[in-house]
């Protein structure tokens, strides 16, 4: 009888402690000018509260360096610098943000490129808050694209900034978030959290399973202009992965019956036409997806699909928009079809 109680009484201390014994916790929040919500197949012992605290923190301060909003973040002030060929120091946040900057301004060929804004900020895109949407002048459009161009900075010692011209300014926008959501997984990784997924503003991450076992789920929005954010066109099952998606239909404006998006192609300073109405990317990480999600926005689906099909443990789903009948057409790189749940 004892040896039985002596059984039982073990068989509940390793569930409790030794992985059995699971749940999931939700933690949400705002940060970065939008929400996050995180899930985490943690043990009972794991204290929700002191996780969220450090989970804000770290959003605090991803946001301190990348905000286009806050005249003090690291990023406004590297625009208000306005001296050619002098060295800005940056922060470790900030050069890894840049260095994933500079390949995927090399990869797309110039597609993403992150010195758009003032184009962004001429079609009433930006981040003033003055959503005063119009046509801009051809002049000022020309006028603006003299100080458009990744290649007009450069990066020394992983360490430094040059403005080769120093009118240029950035919006790591495209790319901030994908890099938070990198960042809170390598957080709840390091406290010991094994299984979670990780969303902010829409772009995701996650790793290891579910309590059930199941792979983590994530959907990609029906691209209608106007159908609610919570209705899903389909979903992926993720397991160590990251996605994220771009589309033209949240933020556009239109004029004589055309769409304008919000995706500014850097090559002309003019958004992207006749492109794809949403992008969603696969990948290792977040901030790459998130990058490759906008440039293949402008790439078009023939580039777009050739890009990813030559990248490794790389996927992506292009949906275009149908003229005629206001439907869609999908198209999908060699391995999407893969990560489709059922």
């Amino acid at each position: 009888m004892i040896r039985k109680r002596f059984i039982v009484v073990a068989a509940v201390f390793c569930f409790f402690f030794f992985g059995c014994g699971k749940k999931e916790y939700d933690i949400a929040g705002k940060a970065m000018g939008t929400s996050y919500h995180i899930k985490a197949a943690v043990g009972f012992f794991v204290n929700k509260d002191k996780l969220g605290l450090k989970i804000d923190k770290r959003l605090s301060e991803i946001e301190a360096g990348m905000s286009a909003f806050l005249e003090t973040s690291e990023l406004s002030r590297f625009n208000a610098f306005d001296s050619e060929g002098e060295l800005f120091e940056i922060s470790k946040d900030f050069a890894q943000v840049m260095e994933t900057a500079f390949f995927l301004y090399k990869i797309t060929e110039g597609a993403w490129d992150g010195s758009v804004k003032p184009a962004v900020d001429l079609w009433g895109f930006g981040a003033s808050g003055k959503k005063v949407y119009s046509v801009p002048d051809k002049k000022d459009i020309k006028r603006v694209s003299e100080y458009v161009g990744f290649d007009k900075i450069a990066i020394k010692d992983k360490k430094y900034l040059i403005k080769k011209d120093a009118r240029i300014t950035i919006d790591l926008g495209s790319i901030a978030k994908g890099y938070a959501v990198d960042e809170i997984c390598n957080l709840l990784t390091k406290e010991g959290v094994k299984s979670f997924i990780v969303e902010i503003g829409g772009e995701v991450k996650a790793k290891g399973l579910k309590v059930n076992g199941k792979k983590w789920r994530a959907g990609i929005n029906l691209p209608e202009k106007d159908a609610f954010e919570s209705r899903v066109y389909n979903s992926v099952k993720l397991f160590n992965k990251a996605m994220a998606v771009s589309g033209d239909y949240r933020f556009f404006f239109e004029r004589d019956k055309r769409m304008f998006s919000h995706i500014i192609d850097s090559r002309s300073c003019m958004p992207v036409k006749c492109n794809p109405a949403s992008v969603a990317v696969i990948a290792a990480d977040c901030i790459t997806a998130d990058g490759l999600a906008t440039g293949l926005m402008v790439l078009g689906r023939k580039r777009g699909l050739e890009l990813i099909n030559r990248m490794e443990d790389v996927e992506c789903q292009i949906i275009m928009r149908n003229k005629d009948d206001n439907k869609f057409s999908v198209y999908y790189s060699n391995g999407f079809r893969g990560y489709i749940a059922e």
